[in-house]
């Protein structure tokens, strides 16, 4: 468990360091979007801020995980309230992250074609262009220290974190080369078209960033409807099937599915009439080969393993 703790901790570290880089580049988002007069800036920090107010939410549910994981090992069975665990809000979370982050680009792109149709908006380049370029290094240089992190890791909430990033510094570098193009566009024939730089980049940015969050979020939903993983699936079947051959059963019944990190594992194996049982070390014997077959061991897996003469019992 002492791994376990680790792990936990580092996840709660990495994302508390996140939350508090995404306050500041919210804040400065939106403090420069006013000044600079530019809806686009404005979208980048909305964008920032509720990317950490979701983070938030991860930590809290973070923290339920690690915290429920270290208590079962000192409260006897029955004595914790919810005995099922958390893992359950991790897909929530994520799939109402995706939702939130989808509803503000598709509200920005909506607000974009209508500063578009009435002619654009009027913004300092003089002010846009270094928030750009520091707000992209910023987010870059986080979405590189996330991942890097995350690879003995293997969170989740943090790999979605480092996702979130790269989306961010890939946003703030579509306004820079926009804000760029703008400037350049100053004093020449072309300066008509500078009110309108601010709307159309903000517009292409809001396209190439609305189908992002669908990929995490129909992962999410398959977590929360408990979609059986075709990987997983297979994986089960077969090691409840070489058992069954090895120890003459008559069938086997398998469930799986993801719940967020947690692998949840249920398998029934029917006997033949008149099964003779060497004792319940026999079948706990049977349940440690299987286990140890199926391999994933730890707090984040939940395997059950049953024994039936009855096949009804099974479905």
């Amino acid at each position: 468990m002492r791994q376990v703790e680790v792990r936990g901790r580092l996840e709660q570290h990495l994302l508390l360091t996140s939350i508090a880089a995404t306050l500041v580049i919210g804040a400065l988002g939106l403090a420069f979007g006013f000044l600079t007069g530019s809806f686009a800036i404005m979208f980048d920090g909305v964008y920032a801020t509720i990317d950490a107010s979701m983070a938030v939410l991860g930590l809290g549910v973070a923290r339920l995980i690690l915290k429920d994981a270290l208590r079962k090992d000192e409260d006897a069975p029955g004595a914790v309230r919810y005995q099922y665990g958390f893992w359950h809000l991790e897909p929530m979370v994520l799939a109402l992250n995706a939702t939130m982050l989808t509803l503000a680009a598709g509200f920005a792109l909506v607000s974009a074609i209508m500063f578009i149709l009435e002619g654009g908006t009027e913004i300092e380049f003089d002010l846009a262009i270094p928030y750009a370029v520091v707000v992209a290094i910023a987010c870059f240089a986080m979405a590189l220290r996330q991942r890097r992190r995350n690879r003995a890791l293997g969170s989740a909430f943090v790999a979605l974190d480092a996702k979130g990033w790269l989306m961010s510094g890939s946003i703030t570098t579509a306004l820079l080369v926009g804000f760029a193009v703008g400037f350049a566009l100053e004093g020449t024939k072309w300066a008509w078209m500078q009110p309108y730089v601010d709307p159309v980049v903000l517009a292409l940015v809001c396209l190439v960033v609305l189908p992002l969050p669908f990929s995490d979020l129909r992962e999410a939903m398959s977590g929360i409807l408990r979609v059986a993983p075709e990987d997983l699936d297979a994986h089960v079947r077969s090691t409840a099937e070489a058992a069954k051959a090895r120890h003459g059963f008559t069938d086997h019944y398998t469930y799986v599915a993801r719940v967020g990190r947690a692998t949840l594992i249920e398998i029934t194996f029917v006997t033949p009439p008149g099964w003779e049982v060497q004792g319940i070390g026999q079948l706990d014997r049977i349940r440690q080969e299987v286990g140890e077959a199926l391999g994933g061991k730890g707090p984040d897996r939940w395997l059950t393993i049953a024994f039936t003469e009855d096949p009804t019992w099974g479905f």
